[in-house]
C-alpha cells in the first residue's frame, strides 16, 4: 500500500516539508490589454428633454466597466444626465459609399417632403 496514494514518492519523504521556492505561476493577462476588451460607443444626452448624442468610444471589458469609464471621460464637467454604452459590433450602419441610392426618395412619393404641401388659407398658427 501506498501512501498519500502517490506512487514516484516515497513514503518517507511525504511527511518532508518541501523547502524548494514556489514556482512563479504565469502572469495574467494585463489589465491594459485593449486587444482583449470590447470596444464601446459611447451617447450622452446634456439635459432632460434633449436627444442622446454621439460623444466618442472607448475600450472596457464589460457594460459596467465602460458606463463608468464614460462617466470619467465624457462627463467630467457636469455636461450629461444620461450616458448609453453600446457595444460597437451592435451597432448596424448603412454604407456611406451607398449615400446616393440608400438616401435617394423613391419617384412619385413627393408627399413624403413638406415643399409638396401648400399652406391652407384662413390657417394662422402653420
Amino acid at each position: 500500500m501506498i501512501p498519500h496514494g502517490n506512487s514516484e514518492t516515497p513514503a518517507s519523504s511525504a511527511t518532508e516539508i518541501n523547502r524548494e521556492a514556489p514556482k512563479a505561476s504565469p502572469a495574467p493577462a494585463e489589465p491594459h490589454d485593449r486587444g482583449a476588451w470590447g470596444l464601446w460607443e459611447v451617447f450622452v444626452r446634456s439635459s432632460r428633454g434633449l436627444s442622446h448624442v454621439h460623444a466618442g468610444s472607448l475600450h472596457a471589458p464589460d457594460a459596467a466597466m465602460a458606463l463608468r469609464n464614460a462617466r470619467d471621460l465624457y462627463t467630467r464637467r457636469n455636461e450629461g444626465v444620461s450616458i448609453w454604452v453600446v457595444p460597437a459590433d451592435a451597432i448596424a450602419a448603412s454604407d456611406p459609399d451607398s449615400k446616393g441610392s440608400f438616401f435617394e426618395s423613391p419617384q412619385g412619393k413627393d408627399y413624403r417632403h413638406a415643399t409638396y404641401y401648400t399652406k391652407s388659407e384662413g390657417v394662422k398658427h402653420l
